[in-house]
């Protein structure tokens, strides 16, 4: 495969807590313009990757390289400027501020201007602010939080609150969104909303995701390629129906009812199709 195809690349991870591995030698690549979706019973080690990728972790050892350069000499607080984005599957939103404060947050790298032109609001101050303004509006209109933009995030539902940390990782203009558990806690019809939103970002924003996600109805409609893990290791890699009727995965999905139902349920949906 061409090089130039691949945005991240990550090789023989692995991440030990004392006597746990937590990761056991992963290995993938995570092409330009796709959705990658990570699967797995909890505790198989998903999180852990994100944690990686974000920096928050450093592996035992191994190796992740994004845009062609090593990740790992990142600090997590230059993730952001690198074109990565995140949401956490506890949504992370400060609760007294409005949807519009919050998304404006997510816009902070993008700003250029020194200290003393802001305490001089000088013309470049300006500009910057009407172009920040102009940016975060246009992901308002992207996700239909048009209605909610005053509104303090403490008064809004679930699954708004839900919308507007997406939104709020899409004003950093990400090449790569980290998304991480979209549709926990949602409802079938929000969960619905939230797949349209991941096949938009995927198709109008040009965005690469990374999810990790347990709705696999959710992961067969929106996912080009799924990586399947269990205790840390690689079960299968493949399209969604290879993986979903792979015999280790189900396996490994075994004791998990809700999750063996939703396999099944995308199973059902797939033959239908």
């Amino acid at each position: 495969m061409n090089n130039e195809n691949i945005l991240l690349s990550a090789r023989d991870l692995t991440v030990r807590f004392g006597g746990l591995i937590a990761v056991n030698g992963v290995s993938f690549d995570v092409r330009r313009g796709e959705v990658f979706t990570l699967i797995g019973p909890n505790g198989a080690g998903k999180t852990t990757l994100f944690n990686l990728i974000s920096r928050i972790y450093d592996p035992t050892s191994g190796t992740i390289s994004y845009c062609e350069h090593d990740l790992l000499q990142a600090s997590p607080s230059t993730i952001a400027s690198l074109g990565i984005a995140r949401t956490f599957q506890n949504i992370e939103l400060f609760e007294q501020a409005t949807v519009l404060q919050n998304l404006l947050i997510g816009r902070h790298v993008h700003r250029q201007t020194s200290a003393w032109a802001e305490m001089l609001f000088l013309p470049s101050v300006r500009a910057a602010e009407r172009q920040t303004r102009r940016k975060v509006e246009e992901v308002i209109d992207f996700l239909n939080l048009q209605h909610y933009r005053d509104h303090l995030v403490a008064g809004l539902s679930y699954g708004v609150r839900k919308v507007v940390e997406l939104g709020r990782a899409l004003c950093i203009e990400p090449q790569l969104l980290l998304l991480d558990e979209p549709s926990s806690g949602l409802n079938a019809e929000e969960t619905g909303d939230m797949a349209f939103y991941i096949q938009d970002i995927q198709r109008d924003l040009g965005a690469t995701i990374l999810m990790v996600e347990h709705d696999m109805s959710l992961v067969s409609r929106v996912s080009d390629r799924v990586l399947a893990m269990n205790q840390g290791s690689v079960l299968a890699l493949g399209t969604p129906d290879d993986v979903k009727s792979d015999a280790r995965v189900v396996e490994s999905y075994l004791g998990a009812a809700e999750d063996v139902t939703s396999l099944r349920r995308a199973a059902r949906v797939g033959a239908a199709a």
